[in-house]
């Protein structure tokens, strides 16, 4: 029986649990673009990012037969991602990597080929050029509750789980991200 690709992404994990390697396809194409950016904004580093994808969803496929429904999918493979970020940072006892100009061209890159992203203004890529700076100075605590919300989709509730802290804890960083970021806007209005 072929995969729905409708499927939730909860029902396919189950699936690709049970052997179903084209469920896995369908969740790598939903999921990857988010996890890369997640990863590449926490670490700030283009070659850094790309091991640890890899790794992340490396752990996925290792823990697949444990598999349970226990929350979202995306909650699931966060907090793997999140975990990953946490053991790379514990090792190498550092938070912050300098952003050199390979890092740099990669976060501007769309994740789509160029031919399919649809043109964007000058003021556009002003306006996404100074958010991604405002991010670059947010605490790493604070970007990481807003980059999971905004590429994730993560909940309030979904940031505090995959991230290990309380939810009024994930709920003050993403609420202290928007204000900055916000006011950092103030002048796009």
């Amino acid at each position: 029986m072929p995969t729905d690709p409708d499927a939730t992404d909860e029902t396919l994990m189950l699936g690709y649990r049970d052997g179903d390697a084209a469920a896995f396809d369908i969740l790598y194409v939903r999921h990857k673009g988010g996890v890369y950016r997640y990863l590449l904004r926490q670490c700030r580093n283009a070659a850094l990012a790309e091991e640890l994808f890899q790794d992340v969803w490396m752990n996925l496929i290792r823990a697949r037969a444990g598999y349970v429904v226990q929350a979202r999918f995306s909650t699931y493979l966060y907090r793997i991602a999140h975990n990953r970020l946490m053991d790379h940072f514990r090792r190498h006892d550092n938070h912050t990597v300098s952003l050199d100009d390979e890092s740099a061209a990669a976060i501007d890159e769309p994740v789509a080929p160029a031919g399919l992203q649809p043109d964007i203004s000058a003021e556009s890529r002003a306006q996404a050029a100074q958010l991604l700076t405002l991010l670059e100075k947010l605490p790493d605590e604070q970007r990481e509750a807003f980059v999971l919300q905004q590429e994730g989709g993560l909940s309030v509730e979904e940031i505090a789980e995959a991230t290990g802290v309380a939810r009024e804890t994930a709920k003050s960083r993403l609420r202290y991200a928007l204000v900055k970021l916000r006011e950092g806007m103030q002048s796009w209005r």
